[in-house]
């Protein structure tokens, strides 16, 4: 399959930002009276959908909204220090001529994206749409087949949790799960998505045109 549209989510799939995610909830954990994050519990963590982290950590839903304002304006303040996943920069630069469309699908902000991209020499996006809630990316997906022009088999949706598995689901687009991000390997399988990634260098066979001889798993269905 070549795709002409591809879209990346950014935390934990282009840019390496497990550490000060970690850091940051529990910075608000102590402001907004919530449960802290063990350093042995990432594993545990790294197993639950949003839903079950949410409910592991005592946080109601509807708080959701708030402390996503607050996270981001905690990474605003870093986003200039934030580092790509190794590989990620040089699979980017890679790809772009191959591509119709390049684009970035978030829940952090459009200007911390636009920070670190500028920063790291990553300005070769056609655009960064930042959804405003955890939740709701497929809606995104679809107005991004609508704005480009694309039909759903033309684009493929790169991101590294649970929720970005089945948001593409929803959307009706293919997705390739990485496991270097928040999610573990064994949570993203169990969504069956058409990639289960290991290495960004795994990404160029799924998207360069022309066949190469790299390794890529598919997910078992």
């Amino acid at each position: 399959m070549s795709y002409k549209c591809l879209v990346l989510d950014f935390d934990g799939t282009i840019a390496d930002t497990f550490e000060q995610a970690y850091h940051i909830v529990n910075e608000l954990a102590d402001e907004r009276k919530f449960r802290k994050l063990a350093r042995e519990e990432i594993g545990t963590a790294q197993d639950m959908s949003l839903t079950q982290f949410l409910k592991f950590l005592g946080i109601p839903k509807r708080r959701l909204p708030g402390l996503l304002l607050a996270g981001r304006s905690k990474l605003a303040k870093i986003a200039d220090q934030i580092q790509p996943v190794s590989g990620m920069d040089a699979f980017l630069h890679a790809v772009r001529p191959h591509v119709d469309t390049l684009g970035i699908l978030t829940s952090n902000s459009a200007e911390n994206v636009e920070t670190f991209a500028g920063v790291r020499g990553l300005d070769i996006f056609d655009f960064v749409s930042s959804v405003p809630k955890l939740t709701g990316k497929s809606r995104h997906l679809k107005a991004i087949m609508l704005t480009y022009s694309v039909t759903a088999d033309e684009i493929l949706y790169v991101g590294d949790e649970t929720r970005d598995v089945a948001a593409a689901k929803k959307a009706g687009v293919d997705v390739a799960a990485v496991t270097w991000g928040f999610n573990s390997a064994k949570s993203l399988a169990a969504l069956h998505p058409e990639y289960l990634i290991k290495s960004p260098t795994e990404l160029l066979s799924i998207c360069f045109p022309e066949p190469r001889h790299i390794a890529v798993h598919k997910s078992e269905e």
